[in-house]
């Protein structure tokens, strides 16, 4: 795992500019620095040695030094593929993954892509033509930004290398809180600075003469095959995900993995037994503190296992740190207990394996059970009055059961899911912002991809939403930055295009039920799980925000930041005042707004320094 930026064009003190670019990406790799320079680009890199330790430095070259390469990522089939280019004449003078792409690309082209099991976001340089090429991996898991300043184009895998390139101004880009205050994240391609953008997973970027040429190579397509039975199914998941993590765990250091009570960890780690294990929790009760569960499968599958109780004082005194190696504000509060847990391993490790993906991929989260839960109530009732009742009992001055279901029941999923996460409205929006012009519906941005779907079922149209949007602009954007934070590899063995082969042929039927989500991962799991962990519901990650927020000491301090200038730069402050008001009586759960906003006034403070 490493870093890398770059630029192209003629800029003073060339030398000196991509330093600074690549020092402040010195996290992503701490244990080695390459710079390539010619009059038309400069590149550098920042390396975190975990193949070929002592021969994988960077830049890597083909054979006539024409192509230069700076790869972030893991190549697990690297072999296979080295194997096959040798047989055609190349030449190879590493050990290491990374030298497959530059002689891969010198005979397939942009073919390499398809070609690769892993992930990976690289740079490659043609000296010859004068053109540069870019390609970020399946499913986006490493990241690769990019923006155009006057005759040069720049890149990197953090934003915070560009805003450093000399010349650059940085400037809020206000379309993107619009939809950060909706969806919690930054929506790709588009970022928080006007100008800079994140190349989308799947799609590859040539440069040449100033001019972009962007282009898809992978679409994350279902292939459903309802006549698939059960066994069939589990069979097949085991088969695929053996080999999955047997591939992920190819490596010159040790390898390690987290651990929480849920399936997705629990599953990983019981293919390591004698291997380490980290878990972290808080001081709130079971719900919040998983460490028992962890440390009961550990002593069953025989894993040294290490955790950590974060205290509410570290929780809220990271905050702005875990916010700066963000780049972007993330109002999803697990990022920093990620951090704590990435931080937590970094002390044993190089290299961890988490259970990103599984979700997505085979139907987990318990939203995805909506559709069932509202076909009778739906099909019986007619829209005119699900929107009645819904903007009936939203005036109640108070909760009453079933509340809840009269509200999320009013539309069907095109016309409400947006992701796994909705914090603010339009109608919300309208209201908070103190440039109510810039709200939008954020149901609009997601249509394309309903259309795309528009032959799916409803489980199948939200996975295939979450998998484009939710899971690269939160689950792997925190997985990326809060490993590199702490120099660790995190890699992700459900996030792999053989286990996407089988996870989408399975039918909705054998992904959600009654009893559970994630149905046939589950009885796979139950294999070589203990039966109350591999039926576990699931959890996520709990920070326990919602109760912090009610304790005066953590009041105290969001409310002297929504009291602040920047709040009142961007927000009607007794609005936002209100739901923090609300909140710490006791009336409403509005800890997931308040967060939201919250995150952003702290992100715009170290981002743009003006006084909190």
């Amino acid at each position: 795992m490493c870093g890398l930026c770059g630029f192209t064009g003629k800029v003073d003190n060339k030398v000196k500019a991509i330093e600074i670019m690549t020092d402040l990406i010195v996290h992503r790799g701490p244990d080695n620095a390459g710079y390539f320079a010619d009059k038309d680009i400069s590149m550098g890199f920042r390396r975190l040695s975990i193949v070929d330790l002592d021969g994988g430095n960077q830049p890597i070259y083909n054979e006539t030094n024409t192509l230069v390469l700076n790869f972030n990522g893991e190549i697990y089939n690297y072999q296979d593929i080295k194997e096959e280019l040798i047989k055609k004449g190349h030449k190879f003078y590493t050990k290491s993954d990374s030298e497959v792409i530059i002689h891969g690309f010198e005979e397939w082209g942009h073919g390499i892509l398809n070609k690769l099991r892993g992930m990976f976001a690289f740079a490659i340089w043609d000296r010859d033509k004068k053109s540069l090429f870019l390609a970020r991996d399946f499913f986006g898991i490493k990241p690769l930004h990019y923006a155009k300043h006057d005759d040069n184009f720049i890149y990197a895998s953090e934003i915070k290398s560009i805003l450093v390139f000399p010349g650059f101004k940085r400037n809020l880009n206000k379309k993107t809180l619009d939809r950060y205050l909706s969806f919690q994240y930054a929506v790709p391609p588009e970022t928080f600075f006007e100008g800079i953008y994140c190349l989308l997973p799947g799609h590859y970027m040539t440069v040449k003469d100033g001019e972009i040429d962007i282009k898809r190579y992978f679409k994350a397509s279902f292939n459903i095959n309802e006549n698939l039975h059960l066994d069939e199914a589990v069979k097949s998941i085991e088969n695929v995900f053996k080999d999955s993590i047997e591939a992920h765990k190819i490596s010159d250091v040790e390898v390690g993995c987290f651990l929480s009570s849920g399936i997705d960890s629990s599953y990983i780690s019981s293919y390591f037994p004698g291997q380490k294990a980290f878990t972290v929790g808080f001081e709130f009760g079971e719900k919040y503190n998983e460490s028992s569960w962890a440390k009961n499968l550990s002593k069953i599958t025989g894993l040294d296992h290490h955790y950590k109780l974060i205290t509410s004082e570290e929780f809220w005194g990271n905050v702005e740190k875990v916010q700066y190696y963000m780049d972007q504000p993330l109002a999803d509060p697990s990022c920093v207990a990620l951090y704590f847990v990435c931080k937590l391993a970094s002390k044993y490790v190089k290299v961890v394996l988490s259970g990103e993906g599984a979700d997505e991929f085979f139907g987990g989260y318990t939203v995805y059970n909506e559709p069932q839960v509202f076909r009778m109530y739906q099909k019986i009732v007619p829209q005119c009055v699900r929107t009645f009742l819904s903007k009936f009992v939203k005036k109640i001055p108070f909760y009453f059961r079933g509340q809840s279901y009269i509200i999320r029941g009013e539309y069907a999923t095109e016309n409400k899911y947006i992701g796994n996460a909705f914090i603010f409205t339009f109608e919300d929006k309208q209201k908070i912002l103190k440039d109510s012009s810039i709200a939008s519906k954020p149901q609009d941005l997601c249509s394309d991809f309903y259309k795309e779907t528009k032959n799916y079922d409803d489980v199948t149209k939200m996975q295939y939403l979450d998998i484009n949007l939710w899971l690269v602009g939160d689950i792997l954007l925190k997985a990326d930055r809060m490993s590199m934070a702490n120099s660790l590899e995190l890699r992700v063995p459900f996030l792999d295009k053989e286990v996407f082969n089988v996870a989408s042929t399975i039918p909705a039927n054998l992904k959600i039920n009654k009893e559970n989500t994630k149905y046939t991962l589950r009885i796979a799991a139950s294999k070589k799980l203990p039966e109350n962990t591999a039926n576990k519901e699931k959890l996520g990650f709990p920070v326990p925000t919602r109760i912090w927020l009610r304790d005066q000491k953590y009041y105290e301090i969001v409310k002297k930041v929504f009291c602040s200038k920047i709040a009142q730069k961007f927000f009607n402050t007794d609005e936002i005042l209100k739901f923090l008001e609300d909140h710490y009586k006791g009336k409403w759960d509005n800890s997931r707004k308040i967060w939201t906003i919250y995150t952003f006034i702290i992100w715009y403070n170290i981002y743009f320094s003006e006084e909190v």
